[in-house]
């Protein structure tokens, strides 16, 4: 009895506390968080303690793996010094080790000549170490083993002596060739960026880039708005399409133009060009007002909308619908979904480097735990959405040696500037995304695979892949470090509908941007009916030879080889109820 009143009396004390506000704490900690992350440039102190901890102690107590290291690093100290004793008789003499695919920081002739190739080979021996060090300690959990691993190599791609002006053989020789202006350069050049990122500015040079004057310049007219969409129909080019329209969803963590650039390497207006009807999605760049906005919202207001008024506008008619990224995953769970009701409005479903299966989701997940998810909503939950300069963070210290240190080298010590693209002023123009849909997309799907695991719900109902019976057509990217292709590969076990998987050369944005007669483009294609036997990704690549050229072909051929009957006259430009926005529409100029 008395424990009863006991318990009853905690309770009742705790409900005499309510009126406090348990918000107001957690408030205090999410405040307190967003504060900090300011200074941690959006990195958990709490995740990067436990996996250092997890490594440390590991390692602490790996007798075996401390003599193994030992024995290593004594290793390359004698390779280093008998490749010193030898280039010092002959400056000619071979490296004792080679750079890893990709790193390009001592491709120039002078990182072959003492005393420079001493340094560049002792700085690759030490990388190879520390690899060794933070790989394979027994007992540590893989996830703190990448996060140390990539900590690691922030700290040497940091220390590199390329980093360094005057150990940097290319550098000092442009010095000498300048007469030391290239370092006047360099300084103008940092001046004019520091600038451009206080003001919020983009570069002066991206001006030469402009949505609806010189990229996004394909004729359309914005059909249907609601808060969240802009929804784009573009004008045919050809006497006659193809009966069913396409649909394209891209990403809402990037303007949409990256699929409609300058005139020559436009995807969009080449389906136009090849007779088909495109609709194009336009999200809206939100605010902290859209702090609240779903994932669920997403797709209601996004796919579900755009099939609705392409319904007012091409009645009657399937649609083959394509997503890009984010855009493809959303594009997946709303086929599921509308699977599951029975809902056949699809013809087919292309997804263009989008991951439905989270469980490899590259080096991303370096930054998804528990932990770094509560740092990051509180993050957002500071502002209501997560902003441009927080992602862009993230991304370059993925790919630190190639968008940090070689710009600072190239840009900075150099004194040069690489002309501007239209790829490169897309990828400036930079969007934001709500909390409350972050949070959700990070948590449901890249941190419980939801949609993988078929607990995916939708309004009730499942939104279970296997459910999709419309053909599919995916397309992974070489070196995408956003959605590998291994990763997009795993399509083909979640769904039995008939599969053409393609992979491209190029990474996550050049390889879907790969217009026809770009030099040097390559892919792998395959089919997969739902009856064939599934092969793994590695089998899958070594069974299919590359082929030159663009990937854009076979995809217009794939659509076309899915229409049905005879070609027919281009539907009209929206319905009497449109909106009569011109192409690119509004939402785009959102900053």
């Amino acid at each position: 009895m008395q424990d009863s009143t006991t318990r009853n009396a905690q309770t009742d004390c705790g409900a005499d506390d309510e009126p406090l506000g348990i918000e107001a704490f957690q408030s205090f900690d999410r405040m307190r968080e967003a504060l900090l992350a300011q200074v941690t440039g959006g990195l958990s102190p709490a995740a990067v303690t436990l996996a250092m901890t997890d490594w440390a102690l590991h390692l602490a107590a790996a007798p075996g793996k401390q003599a193994e290291l030992a024995y290593k690093g004594w290793r390359k100290a004698a390779r280093l010094q008998a490749h010193m004793m030898r280039a010092a008789l002959d400056p000619a003499t071979p490296a004792c080790i080679a750079p890893l695919p990709g790193d390009h920081r001592f491709s120039h002739p002078g990182w072959a000549v003492p005393p420079f190739s001493f340094w560049a080979q002792g700085f690759l021996l030490t990388q190879q170490w520390w690899h060794n060090v933070t790989h394979e300690v027994p007992g540590v959990e893989p996830h703190h083993e990448d996060v140390v691993s990539f900590a690691a190599r922030q700290m040497l791609d940091m220390m590199s002596p390329s980093n360094l002006p005057f150990a940097n053989p290319e550098v000092m020789a442009k010095a000498r060739e300048t007469g030391g202006m290239n370092f006047v350069h360099g300084w103008q050049n940092w001046l004019q960026d520091a600038t451009c990122q206080a003001s919020g500015q983009p570069a002066p040079e991206a001006q030469a880039f402009r949505p609806g004057h010189e990229v996004a310049v394909t004729p359309g007219r914005v059909v249907f708005r609601n808060h969240l969409i802009e929804l784009i129909q573009y004008a045919p080019e050809t006497e006659t399409v193809h009966p069913e329209p396409v649909l394209i969803v891209p990403a809402w963590i990037m303007k949409y133009y990256i699929l409609d650039l300058s005139p020559e390497n436009s995807m969009i207006r080449y389906l136009v060009g090849k007779g088909h009807t495109v609709f194009c999605i336009s999200w809206r760049n939100p605010g902290p007002e859209d702090r609240d906005l779903t994932l669920d919202d997403y797709r209601r207001q996004g796919v579900m909308a755009a099939l609705e008024a392409i319904g007012a506008v091409v009645p009657g008619r399937k649609v083959h619908a394509a997503g890009y990224c984010l855009g493809g995953t959303l594009l997946a769970i709303a086929a599921a979904a509308m699977a599951s009701r029975g809902d056949d409005r699809l013809a087919s479903i292309t997804l263009l480097a989008a991951q439905t299966d989270f469980t490899e989701p590259g080096e991303l997940a370096l930054f998804i735990d528990d932990s770094q998810l509560h740092f990051l909503e509180s993050m957002m939950w500071n502002r209501g959405y997560l902003s441009a300069d927080q992602m862009a963070g993230a991304f370059q210290m993925l790919r630190s040696n190639d968008l940090v240190w070689s710009r600072i080298v190239h840009d900075y010590m150099m004194g040069a500037r690489a002309p501007m693209t239209d790829l490169m002023a897309w990828n400036a123009d930079t969007t934001r995304m709500p909390y409350r849909m972050h949070a959700e997309y990070l948590r449901r799907l890249y941190l419980d695979n939801e949609l993988a695991g078929g607990r995916f719900f939708v309004e009730g109902h499942s939104a279970a892949l296997p459910n999709i019976r419309a053909p599919m057509f995916v397309v992974g990217t070489e070196r995408d470090h956003v959605a590998p292709w291994h990763s997009v590969y795993k399509i083909h076990a979640l769904s039995d509908a008939d599969i053409t998987f393609v992979l491209t050369s190029g990474g996550h944005n050049a390889g879907i941007v790969s217009e026809p007669g770009h030099a040097g483009r390559h892919y792998r294609i395959g089919h997969k009916a739902s009856a064939d036997a599934l092969h793994s990704a590695e089998g899958w690549f070594e069974s299919h030879a590359p082929q030159p050229g663009s990937w854009w072909q076979p995809w217009s051929d794939w659509l076309a080889a899915r229409s049905t009957g005879p070609q027919i006259a281009p539907p009209p430009l929206g319905t009497a109820a449109s909106p009569t926005d011109p192409a690119p529409g509004t939402y785009v100029l959102q900053g």
